[in-house]
């Protein structure tokens, strides 16, 4: 039996849905392309956009569906949202805040998290992560915090020595 996802994100683009998604894809294993829809005539005084452009991009990522529209300018990404990639090891972490980032703003970056080049925020973090946190009252739960803060990418081994003081 097929599980079917009942909820799926849409991202609002201005105009960049269809490279986003290619951006998105080739990062995730996994993932592809799933559909393109096209702005037509009808509707023209509201949406503005031209005949024959993207409208919305279905896509996956490792499974997870996603829809990316081209609404215009209106609403912007922010931290609000954000996407978690859990990663098994540091080598994980590395290649994804490399890949995600690239071209993005550096001084976007803190505590494990990155803004990236359209604007979505993204935590790559260890799997694990919140055990090492658990418990304001824990000394190794407050020294591996403290670590933290101190990051933009995450050092997992730096975590691991925090918290075990």
């Amino acid at each position: 039996m097929q599980m079917t996802q009942k909820i799926s994100p849409c991202l609002w683009f201005d105009d960049q849905a269809e490279e986003a998604a290619k951006f998105y894809t080739s990062v995730f294993p996994n993932s592809k392309i799933v559909a393109v829809t096209r702005y037509g005539e009808a509707g023209h005084e509201i949406h503005g956009r031209a005949a024959g452009s993207v409208m919305t991009v279905e896509f996956e990522i490792n499974g997870q569906a996603f829809t990316a529209l081209n609404g215009g300018p209106i609403f912007k990404f922010n931290e609000a949202v954000s996407f978690q990639v859990l990663c098994d090891s540091q080598e994980e972490i590395d290649f994804y805040w490399a890949e995600l980032s690239k071209g993005s703003d550096p001084n976007a970056q803190q505590c494990g998290w990155l803004k990236d080049r359209f604007g979505l925020s993204w935590q790559i973090v260890p799997r694990g992560m919140a055990e090492m946190l658990k418990g304001p009252s824990s000394p190794g739960a407050h020294r591996a915090f403290t670590a933290l803060l101190g990051m933009k990418k995450i050092d997992v081994a730096e975590l691991k020595r925090a918290h075990a003081g």
